[in-house]
């Protein structure tokens, strides 16, 4: 089936309490992604990472960012999370890349910064060694931190991509222009980090659940106070650990 086929992905990044945790999940966000990255105001500690990870229950898959993380500091993170993603965001090799996925035997999405069409070069060379592509803005020369910025990029440049693996969007993305962003590059899955914030590192519950929304087109009907939403099953994500070989 062409990943354009298959539901919409969401993913919201950078979780840091259980009440964020909580929101994106009840929301029906597909992943739920945490930052193992200290400069990042969404650094999470390993103890923090073990509560929330088991706090997930299955019910989302885990994604582990990192930003050119040595091999002791992805095993930590590992160890403690128990994520079912490694998202690598950093300048990592393709041979980085390759070493990665091998060693943890997890699927490994890569981000590349996206500014002009050039920078599109790489997909094919990156394709060949992760499950999944993330297209992020790239941050600026003198930017402490390559993603998480809350920068867009011309969207038109992903226009009729065609890739062997799934790709997902980030950058800059908000309940305000998640829906445009779909239309214009069909993508997959959308991830969300400052968008769903208040501040930088603070996650918003009401922008979380208005992103989401936003994102599958759920008209702006917040359902009664007081009623819970049902938990919904796991969703199969490709490129999930089901579909790492050795």
């Amino acid at each position: 089936m062409p990943f354009q086929d298959m539901p919409l992905l969401v993913k919201i990044c950078g979780l840091k309490t259980p009440e964020a945790l909580d929101a994106a999940l009840g929301a029906g966000a597909d992943m739920v992604g945490f930052v193992f990255f200290p400069p990042s105001p969404r650094n999470l500690g390993f103890e923090a990472a073990r509560m929330l990870g088991e706090r997930v229950g299955g019910r989302a898959q885990k994604v582990a960012l990192s930003v050119d993380a040595t091999d002791a500091e992805l095993a930590a993170a590992v160890e403690a999370l128990r994520p079912d993603m490694l998202q690598l965001h950093g300048k990592e090799t393709l041979e980085r890349v390759a070493a990665v996925r091998s060693r943890f035997r997890l699927p490994v999405m890569k981000a590349l910064p996206i500014e002009q069409k050039s920078d599109l070069a790489p997909i094919r060379l990156y394709e060949k060694v992760a499950d999944r592509i993330l297209f992020d803005a790239r941050a600026p020369r003198d930017a402490t931190r390559p993603g998480g910025l809350g920068k867009t990029f011309d969207w038109n440049l992903l226009k009729g991509l065609d890739l062997a693996v799934p790709f997902m969007l980030s950058g800059g993305l908000d309940a305000s222009n998640v829906a445009e962003a779909i239309a214009i590059t069909q993508a997959p899955a959308v991830d969300v980090s400052s968008g769903v914030e208040s501040a930088p590192g603070v996650k918003d519950i009401e922008k979380i659940h208005a992103f989401i929304r936003a994102a599958r087109g759920i008209p702006d009907d917040p359902p009664e106070r007081g009623r819970a939403e049902p938990d919904q099953p796991r969703r199969q994500v490709p490129g999930s650990i089901t579909d790492v070989t050795a």
